[in-house]
């Protein structure tokens, strides 16, 4: 008798030698290619909170105010696809209740206008596509693919430089658990600003040269380990003006200990978190690990199915198919 492989075991054994294949695939290839930033992102972050501000009609600060803060991100698709980079269009306002709801963002307290264009796969700058302001950093609108408990270069748009954000352990928004960062500050002089000399106790000058001065009483930032998406935001800016060459600030143009994602936003963080996150987890794990078992389970099966095989009768050419012929 002889044996052969039955079709079923030969396919049981292809299969799983593919899906054993497939697993480290998915690991190596696959999940990288899916880990990238987009190109056609459309974003609203909204911040909030109470404290001054310089009030250009009342030439005075105001105090124990409400300060909305808006920040929309828009992908830049025509731009990101020649470039090969995320290129995105940020717009920042920051409002009073007297400049909301403004028709015109142009209206606002203060109004900014950024171009970020970062690499895909590793969230690292790109000087290309009429970035502007040129940044540094390893993030700023969000933090690389999978974050390590370590400090991180953050870009703070108003200081104009990164500052270093350390690792604090992890803290729940909404639910969900993410990654806490935190860093501060120090008052740092940023640029002067032409301004009447009353304004910064030089009555006697119609006009001086002031120096801006910013600073940060603390930043928080809470973020998703998979994705890098910044789930919770905390920041406490403060602006000031000094006369030139002086130690103390003569006016504050915008101070507040505690401006944070509203419920809204924090909300829609770790939505589109727990979405993105669950995406990668799936390529990078779930289909791996489940791939690698059923691979292992066919190709065994298959295995002895083709050890086993079929039974055949077993044919000789060299036997005898006829007595011999008596003579």
């Amino acid at each position: 008798m002889r044996r052969t492989a039955s079709p079923l075991s030969l396919i049981l054994l292809g299969l799983g030698t593919f899906l054993l294949v497939l697993a480290p695939m998915l690991v190596w290839y696959v999940e990288p290619r899916a880990a990238v930033n987009p190109i056609d992102i459309d974003t609203t972050a909204v911040y909030s909170g109470t404290g001054s501000y310089f009030d250009t009609d009342e030439i005075e600060t105001l105090h124990d105010k409400r300060i909305t803060v808006t920040q929309k991100v828009r992908g830049n698709v025509a731009d990101s696809e020649k470039s090969g980079r995320a290129v995105w269009d940020v717009t920042t306002t920051v409002d009073t209740d007297k400049s909301l709801p403004a028709a015109d963002p142009h209206d606002a307290l203060e109004f900014f206008l950024n171009r970020w264009v970062t690499n895909r796969h590793t969230n690292q700058p790109v000087h290309c596509c009429k970035e502007n302001p040129y940044f540094e950093g390893d993030a700023y609108l969000k933090f690389p693919f999978d974050v390590h408990k370590r400090s991180y270069t953050w870009w703070d748009n108003s200081l104009g430089d990164t500052i270093v954000l350390h690792y604090a352990g992890t803290k729940k928004v909404q639910g969900y658990t993410g990654y806490r960062f935190t860093g501060t500050v120090a008052p740092t002089k940023i640029g002067t600003r032409l301004v009447p000399g009353t304004i910064v106790g030089q009555k006697n000058k119609p006009q001086v040269l002031a120096e801006e001065w910013y600073s940060n009483h603390g930043i928080e930032l809470v973020v998703d380990q998979r994705t890098g998406r910044v789930l919770y935001a905390q920041v406490g800016p403060r602006r000031t003006l000094r006369a030139p060459g002086a130690k103390k600030d003569a006016v504050v143009l915008l101070d507040s200990r505690k401006l944070g994602f509203t419920t809204a936003t924090q909300k829609a963080q770790v939505k589109l978190a727990k979405k993105e996150s669950g995406q990668l987890r799936m390529v990078g794990q779930t289909l791996p690990i489940g791939a690698g078992v059923a691979g292992f389970v066919l190709t065994a099966a298959g295995g002895v199915l083709v050890v086993r095989g079929r039974k055949h009768p077993h044919t000789d050419g060299n036997a005898p198919s006829a007595a011999h012929e008596v003579t």
